[in-house]
């Protein structure tokens, strides 16, 4: 059937099972949005307009992170493109499935510094796994295929899709391409592990006192929650996760140890620096987890477990390396446990887990107590508690890591910017989670600084009706920027200070057409959560908190883990619940 290469595209997206798209139209995707109008009248497809199309390539991001489907998002050419490519990176170094589709100018124009021409492609082929500039209408149906395939298996992450303007109105004989029938040339991802390597990995933890589970966002990725308790409980192994592996490991269990790292629990660095057989499972030992390298659990064997060959090694040499995805790995070790007969563990580690144990009770993380302010912590804690089953995003500083301590998650329920560290993220990827899941609640923890980078996707809220809970923790300044200043630059705030220019956030709020609060004492606070939960509808609720408050445990640059600035005090705090 004749067809133009824009309709290729939509039914394409349709094949795939897209049902939403987050994007801002523009001169050269105009073909593409004429078709996108079609989809939409015949209900095949639901476009959601943001106010920038940083919105849009975040609301992709946050939506795929809570589904593990890839998440969508349109731009048109120029300053439409280049505005994706923040949202391109932060998904790049996060490994999330995204298929960014940008219009570009006419094939004819191209290199001739047209109206809103930019090189796409080539701006950013560092951060994407692929990317393609679509020369033939009838080329469509296979690129679009080909790039889900690649956003969303191996090592997921982003992919680009760039449209000519003419390409998207060319006529062409459309055939439609099918999910699972693209093999590309020389793509063949390693998803088991060697059994070599299982076996060895085996006689390592059958002979470790002092092991540790090291899990980062692989395991998230891979869906492997069930394997890797299974396996911790066998060989009865506490289980420490990175900022990206928050929900992979239920924190309530008695092997967990929360987060470890810069701004992680004491108790999970004191492991990691003493424990002698470290298994990193979908991890790759990130700076902002290790401190100084050549200290990171220095005493410690080497496991490490990642679907990227080009992870493993990297950082660490492991004794014992193994690429496969995590789940189907675990779930290998799993089997040959079964065939060997290897009885659960029940002493083994048990001096140790008594270690860990008396760290925590010794450094537990701790709520300043003060009358009648608020502290950062306890808004947060606060919020945690009314809403323990939610989906939460955040923005990037001081409340990142506090949401990150004083919150425990379900898989795929913390959805936070990690490797870019992008301000900014917080809001756009809760609209993303909650047009993926409308049932779910879906809170934003974000900072004053971090808010007004995307304010503007407070009308995206309000023309949906999409029910995002923002809270705005307020202290006035860029918190983690002034907390550097503080601690490393001797006081001198260059630049931190948010509090001149900044907006009334109540009337910024019901100027969108969204509710607006604000709450400055304890005794407001947990009115204030329960009203903002039950309000049928966003809302953006700010929270003034104590200024000066700092973010500890904290590992300077530079340090090992277990040289910890700000460990708790134990007399006049309280520790959190």
């Amino acid at each position: 059937m004749r067809r133009s290469g824009a309709y290729a595209l939509i039914d394409s997206l349709v094949q795939h099972g897209v049902k939403h798209i987050f994007g801002y139209p523009g001169g050269a995707i105009l073909p593409i949005y004429d078709e996108l109008y079609r989809a939409e009248a015949r209900g095949d497809i639901e476009h959601i307009l943001v106010r920038h199309e940083q919105g849009a390539s975040h609301a992709a991001d946050g939506y795929a992170r809570a589904t593990g489907e890839v998440g969508v998002c349109f731009a048109t050419s120029g300053p439409g493109a280049t505005n994706l490519v923040t949202g391109i990176a932060t998904a790049h170094l996060d490994s999330i499935p995204l298929v960014a589709i940008t219009g570009q100018v006419a094939r004819a124009a191209i290199g001739s510094d047209a109206f809103q021409e930019t090189d796409i492609w080539g701006i950013t082929l560092p951060i994407v796994k692929n990317s393609y500039v679509v020369r033939r209408a009838a080329d469509m149906a296979r690129i679009v295929a080909e790039a889900f395939h690649l956003a969303s298996t191996g090592r997921p992450g982003p992919v680009l899709i760039d449209v000519p303007k003419d390409v998207g109105l060319e006529e062409c004989d459309y055939i439609p391409v099918p999910p699972s029938s693209i093999k590309r040339p020389g793509y063949r991802p390693t998803v088991k592990g060697n059994p070599r390597q299982i076996n060895a990995a085996i006689r390592l933890m059958q002979q470790a006192e002092r092991p540790l589970l090291y899990v980062g966002g692989g395991c998230v990725t891979s869906g492997a929650h069930a394997e890797l308790q299974q396996v911790a409980e066998h060989f009865q192994i506490p289980v420490t996760t990175t900022l990206m592996g928050l929900g992979a490991f239920d924190e309530h269990h008695e092997l967990s140890v929360g987060m470890l790292g810069m701004h992680g629990t004491a108790y999970a660095n004191f492991a990691v620096t003493d424990c002698d057989l470290l298994i990193a499972v979908g991890a790759r030992f990130d700076d902002r987890v290790t401190g100084k390298l050549d200290a990171f659990a220095s005493k410690a064997k080497v496991i490490h477990i990642d679907i990227d060959p080009a992870e493993v090694g990297k950082n660490r040499a492991p004794q014992v390396p193994i690429v496969g995805d995590v789940q189907v790995v675990l779930r290998q070790l799993l089997n040959r446990i079964e065939e060997l007969g290897l009885p659960r563990s029940t002493t083994q580690t048990q001096v140790w887990r008594s270690q860990i144990q008396d760290w925590r009770s010794d450094y537990p993380l701790v709520v300043p107590d003060y009358e009648t302010q608020l502290a950062p912590q306890e808004v947060i804690v606060e919020i945690g508690r009314q809403a323990p089953h939610a989906y939460y995003t955040t923005d990037v500083g001081q409340h990142q890591m506090w949401a990150a301590q004083f919150i425990n998650y379900g898989p795929r329920r913390w959805i936070s910017s990690a490797g870019l560290g992008t301000m900014g993220f917080g809001m756009p990827a809760a609209m993303g989670v909650k047009v993926a899941l409308p049932q779910e609640q879906v809170i934003c923890i974000s900072g004053d600084a971090s808010f007004q980078m995307n304010l503007q996707e407070l009308a995206t809220l309000a023309q949906y009706g999409i029910a995002v809970k923002t809270v705005v923790v307020n202290n006035g300044w860029q918190g983690m920027v002034r907390q550097w200043q503080q601690t490393f630059y001797g006081e001198r705030y260059s630049s931190s200070n948010m509090q001149k220019g900044m907006p009334d956030f109540v009337k910024l709020a019901e100027a969108f057409g969204v509710k607006g609060m604000m709450i400055q004492q304890r005794s407001e606070l947990k009115d204030a959560i329960a009203e903002m939960l039950a309000h049928d509808g966003p809302v953006l609720l700010d929270a003034h908190v104590v200024r000066d408050e700092n973010c500890y445990p904290m590992i300077a640059p530079g340090k090992a883990n277990a040289e910890m600035l700000g460990l708790p005090e134990k007399k006049g705090d309280r520790a959190a619940s």
